[in-house]
Order: C-alpha cells, then sequence, then structure tokens
C-alpha cells in the first residue's frame, strides 16, 4: 500500500463514523484510529461538615456525604445555613454571556436547579454553570471576568 492510498484512506475515515479499521495485505498492515474528542466530565460531592462542641482532648470528626456526579455547581452547606455554589472547573469566571448583557445572577436573584447563574471559560470554551438548588443569592464571591480554580466558592445562596 502506498502513501497515496493512505492518505485517502484517512480522508475517509474523518468523514465518517468509522473509529478504526484496518487493512493488511502483502506489504504490510495499516491501522488507522479516528481521533476521538476529549469528553471531560467533571463531578464533585456535596461537603456536609459536622463539628461538634470540641471535647477535652477528643478529635474533631468531619464527615463527608458520599460522592454523586454533578454536571454542574456543586453546593456545600455554609455554617450560617448558606449553601455555596463552587466552580466545577478552573477558567475565566464571568457574570454575564456579553458586554452588553445582563448579569445572570445578582444580589437577590432568585435561582433555581437548572438556571444558569455565570459561566466559566475554559480552553475557549464557555460552559454555562447552572445552579443545583433553590433559593435566593445573598452574595456574589468573585469579581466578574477573573479566574477561578476547581471547587472555589462562587455563590452564597439563602435556600430560604
Amino acid at each position: 500500500m502506498d502513501l497515496k492510498q493512505i492518505h485517502e484512506l484517512i480522508k475517509i475515515v474523518n468523514k465518517s463514523n468509522i473509529g478504526e479499521i484496518s487493512i493488511e495485505d502483502k506489504d504490510g498492515k495499516v491501522t488507522i484510529k479516528q481521533k476521538e474528542e476529549q469528553v471531560v466530565t467533571v463531578a464533585a460531592a456535596p461537603q456536609v461538615y459536622n463539628v461538634p462542641a470540641p471535647a477535652a482532648s477528643a478529635p474533631t470528626p468531619v464527615v463527608t456525604a458520599p460522592v454523586s456526579a454533578a454536571p454542574a455547581a456543586s453546593p456545600a452547606v455554609v455554617a450560617d445555613n448558606y449553601i455555596t455554589i463552587k466552580s466545577p472547573m478552573i477558567g475565566t469566571f464571568y457574570r454575564k454571556s456579553g458586554p452588553d448583557k445582563p448579569p445572570f445572577a445578582e444580589i437577590g436573584t432568585e435561582v433555581e436547579p437548572g438556571k444558569v447563574v455565570c459561566i466559566i471559560e475554559a480552553m475557549k470554551l464557555f460552559n454555562e454553570i447552572e445552579s443545583e438548588i433553590k433559593g435566593r443569592v445573598v452574595k456574589v464571591l468573585v469579581e466578574d471576568a477573573s479566574p477561578v480554580e476547581y471547587d472555589q466558592p462562587l455563590f452564597l445562596v439563602d435556600p430560604a
């Protein structure tokens, strides 16, 4: 099999839904694999902290909730009954979809599961971050167009 035939096979594989093709003849074997698009799934666990009053010499136990798949921001219970919406990824935080658009969530905004609260840009992809909880935003913890880390608190929400 010559180089021109190999190039033709590559074009055919790229245009089709074929994941892999192997061709063998008297001269040898050629295997062409289509490059898979990388799918990133972010899973985060809600964390619940139970801190009892300190005893004389007993260590303070920390109880963590079991891990569950979360497609967007994960809430965590805060001591004063506010829930924190955290960043599910590293990137740049944006409060609105464009310079002339209104912010997704401001102080006093009512949020519910599935409502977009912000956008995080990661590797030139703009990811809409949806609320997983129902409540009212009481504080925005990050400035617009600033970098955020994984699991960094973004909003405080009053679930009441």
